[in-house]
Parts: structure tokens; C-alpha cells; sequence
């Protein structure tokens, strides 16, 4: 871990093995690492407890190798990818052992499994299209060291099938719901649980949805007053944002 890391550096500072201006040196190359076609954020995990996390789409196969490499250069573990198309793991493979879920698109490179905190968090989606988004939204929380309950087709088109898991959605530190459509089941659930509602519309819908804009709509507009919403099939942002809700409170 970087906060570790300088605080070994100030360490040996203090025991007279490092000069200070040898550890300004080490200080001033650690921040950020320019390859050209990237500048790699090493300090993000010290500044956010979140290691930079590679956005896969767009990136050719060797920008996103030459990532990987200089964060493990750096001693970085847990590196996600994502937006990762299987063509495109298939080559990184080739450069670095990756562990791929085709479903979330999410490749991890150098995976050590985080210890899962105590708090739970439930990833509930409207229907089976919301699923891919909802597991990027949930390997995100997993990756990130949390303990994540699916509950997945569950829309309120039948709504008994959502209440069938009331003991499941009250016992949630934090939810994400992933919903299409017409949105509704970020408030419906809002509704029902005193905790943080992370909303995730997605694109899934026929024409007069707007790819999602209908969605979207609905849950900025939720009556829920526990409901907060991310962009649209943005799985990533609410599981991120889920891990750090859960995580509030604890040291280091």
C-alpha cells in the first residue's frame, strides 16, 4: 500500500539511513509516472485509499498492457480494467496472468483478494438485460473488499419477487439498484430501507427511453430522499461509490 510505503520513507529519514533530500527525490518521481500516452496516477491510492483504475474502451491493447506493467512496476495490486472486451483480455494475456468476467467486462490484473468488511452491500437489478451493468457495479464493490448480496430480476413489473428479499435489502449498509425502463425500482426501493440507494440507469429499453435518458430522469426525480443516482450503465461509479460508503468509519 502507498501510505505505507512513505511511511517506511519517513522512517528511514528518521533513522538517519535516507538523507531528506534522497527522499524528496523518491518523492517528487513517485506521483505520477508520464509514458507517453498516459500519465499513471501512483499516488491515488494514498490520496483516495483506491488504487487508478484503467478505463478499458478506447485503449488499444498495448496502451492498456503498458499500464498494467508500469503499476506493477510500482507495486500496485488489484489493477481493474474495465470496459474490457474479451479480444482485448485475450491479448493483455499474453503480457499479464488477468482474471476476466466477460459479464462486467472487468479484467483485474495481480488480484489478491481484499479482506471484506463487515457491511453489506446489495446490488439489486429491474431485470436479466440489467445484469451486465450490474455486475460491473458488483465486481467493483467485490474487487474493492466488500461483501455483496445479488438480487437480480426483481423490477417492479412483479413487485412480490422484491419483497420476497425484504430481510436481505433492510440488513444493507449501502444499495446499488440497476434499473432500465421506466426506472421505477430505485424508489420503490428507497422506500423500503434506511440506507444509502446508489441508482443506475441503464440503456436498456425500447425507443421512447432514450437510451437510457428516460431512466435517468425518473430517478433524479425520485421522491425517495435516500436515493442518489450515477450516469447512465455506469456500474463502475456506483460500485466504487458503494465501497466507499461502507468502508466509512474504518481506520486507515
Amino acid at each position: 500500500m502507498e501510505q505505507e510505503k512513505i511511511l517506511a520513507l519517513l522512517d528511514s529519514v528518521k533513522n538517519g539511513v535516507t538523507t531528506p533530500e534522497e527522499a524528496l527525490l523518491k518523492l517528487k518521481t513517485q506521483p505520477f509516472e508520464d509514458v507517453g500516452y498516459a500519465k499513471i496516477d501512483h499516488h491515488r491510492n494514498l490520496r483516495h485509499g483506491i488504487g487508478e483504475v484503467i478505463y478499458g474502451e478506447g485503449k488499444t491493447t498495448e496502451q492498456i498492457a503498458g499500464i498494467v506493467s508500469a503499476m506493477i512496476g510500482r507495486g500496485h495490486n488489484n489493477i481493474m480494467i474495465t470496459r474490457l472486451t474479451p479480444d482485448k483480455a485475450g491479448e493483455i494475456e499474453k503480457h499479464h496472468q488477468i482474471d476476466y468476467d466477460p459479464v462486467s467486462r472487468i479484467g483485474i490484473c495481480k488480484r489478491e483478494h481484499e479482506p471484506v468488511r463487515c457491511g453489506l452491500v446489495v446490488v439489486a437489478a429491474a431485470g436479466t438485460s440489467d445484469i451486465p451493468v450490474a455486475e460491473e457495479a458488483a465486481v467493483t464493490a467485490e474487487t474493492l473488499g466488500n461483501k455483496v448480496e445479488r438480487l437480480y430480476d426483481v423490477g417492479v413489473a412483479g413487485l412480490h419477487r422484491l419483497l420476497n428479499y425484504l430481510e436481505t435489502i433492510m440488513s444493507a449498509r449501502v444499495m446499488v439498484v440497476v434499473a432500465g425502463m421506466e426506472g421505477a425500482l430505485a424508489s420503490v426501493v428507497g422506500g423500503l430501507v434506511a440506507c444509502p440507494v446508489i441508482a443506475v440507469p441503464t440503456s436498456i429499453g425500447y425507443g421512447a427511453n432514450f437510451a437510457g435518458l428516460s431512466a435517468l430522469l425518473a430517478m433524479l426525480n425520485s421522491c425517495s430522499g435516500n436515493v442518489s443516482v450515477v450516469n447512465i450503465d455506469n456500474g463502475f461509479g456506483a460500485g466504487y461509490i458503494a465501497s466507499l460508503i461502507n468502508h466509512i468509519g474504518e481506520k486507515g
